[in-house]
């Protein structure tokens, strides 16, 4: 008989389809492996950031109608299929006078101590923080000329936000009151902030009363800078400076809050959410998920193109009835009005030299 017949020895190139077995059920373990690391990490990032938008929607307090009637309100502004955004912040100092009064409407002794409109134009590319000066003197929608601060007084946060929108003929999406003591611990959880002071002063008070800030970069922690934010008195021009000083601070904030160790670190972000979220009232529709997808559609802005000015204005002086007010640079207002309908607000800045402020 043929050994051949008898052998038990495996056919020629059995061997190789064995180790090929192997090495495709290696391939495949390894794939499933990295597909499970991927899920994992997936979920475990859902969690994360599930974690920050339940923080916030949990902790920070809600305007239930904070928007005026519909009718007569501006559009949105919309170049091809893309939409402006603009979130009026507002920084109040509540003289008595209970939040849910402002909230609701109800007349009351609130007034409005800060206005910033934060405009994203529908391309993305830049973002603009116009400071509002709390005694611009305006028309106020049923209560004829008076400062811009009192329409929180006078018919809470619908009719702030309709002043606004009748000056700048844009429709605000959303609103958000800022407590400034919140950017005490906020400012302390990322670990201070490096702000350039552009005019030296000695405080008067808020917390810092003799300290003294040279011109120049300084770092500050939490209290300091809150002292900085709101000192007006040492200033020649007041309220003016004051108003620049904050656009500085939220400006180094923002260089702060999008480092590496800020921005990728977990804890550090956690803390941030944390520390500001008690401080903050915003309109019921902004929700943490919203806040994110404002966030990832403006991944492109950089503080470097972000500009900050304040509403043009002509100087101070006097109303008909003895009160000091700030006078609206009416032409300029429009013109800004305009440049933000039609997306070119980055040329009004160049035309008025306000790359840098004002």
């Amino acid at each position: 008989m043929n050994d051949s017949m008898n052998s038990t020895e495996p056919p020629a190139g059995a061997p190789a389809k064995k180790e090929r077995s192997r090495r495709k059920r290696v391939a495949l373990w390894t794939l499933v492996s990295f597909a499970t690391l991927v899920v994992l990490a997936g979920l475990a990032a859902f969690i994360y950031v599930g974690g920050l938008i339940n923080s916030f929607d949990s902790k920070t307090n809600k305007i239930p109608s904070a928007f005026p009637d519909d009718a007569g309100r501006p559009a949105a502004t919309k170049i091809g299929d893309q939409t402006a955004t603009n979130i009026l912040l507002v920084g109040s100092d509540s003289r008595g006078a209970t939040t849910g009064q402002a909230e609701s409407g109800t007349p009351s002794d609130q007034r409005a101590d800060s206005l910033m409109l934060f405009h994203v134009p529908a391309d993305r590319k830049n973002a603009y923080l116009i400071s509002i000066m709390r005694d611009t003197w305006v028309p106020i929608p049923g209560h004829g000329e008076a400062k811009i601060n009192a329409a929180l007084a006078y018919g809470g946060v619908p009719l702030l936000v309709q002043t606004v929108e009748s000056v700048l003929k844009q429709r605000i999406d959303h609103v958000a009151f800022i407590n400034f003591d919140g950017f005490e611990g906020l400012t302390d959880a990322v670990g201070g902030v490096d702000i350039d002071v552009p005019v030296a002063f000695t405080s008067t008070g808020y917390g810092k009363k003799g300290m003294h800030y040279p011109k120049g970069v300084m770092h500050m922690d939490g209290a300091t800078a809150l002292a900085f934010v709101r000192e007006r008195y040492p200033f020649v021009d007041g309220d003016y400076q004051r108003v620049r000083d904050q656009r500085i601070f939220i400006k180094a904030l923002m260089t702060k809050l999008i480092k590496p160790e800020v921005l990728a670190n977990p804890g550090t972000l956690s803390s941030v959410v944390n520390q500001i979220s008690p401080y903050l009232t915003v309109d019921s529709s902004l929700t943490g998920q919203k806040v994110g997808e404002l966030a990832l559609s403006m991944k492109d802005i950089r503080p470097s193109t972000t500009v900050m000015f304040t509403l043009p204005t002509l100087g101070t002086g006097w109303s008909a009835d003895g009160q000091s007010i700030v006078n609206l640079d009416t032409a300029k207002a429009s013109a800004l009005a305009e440049a933000m309908r039609k997306g070119t607000v980055q040329d009004f800045v160049t035309a008025n030299n306000l790359k840098n402020g004002n």
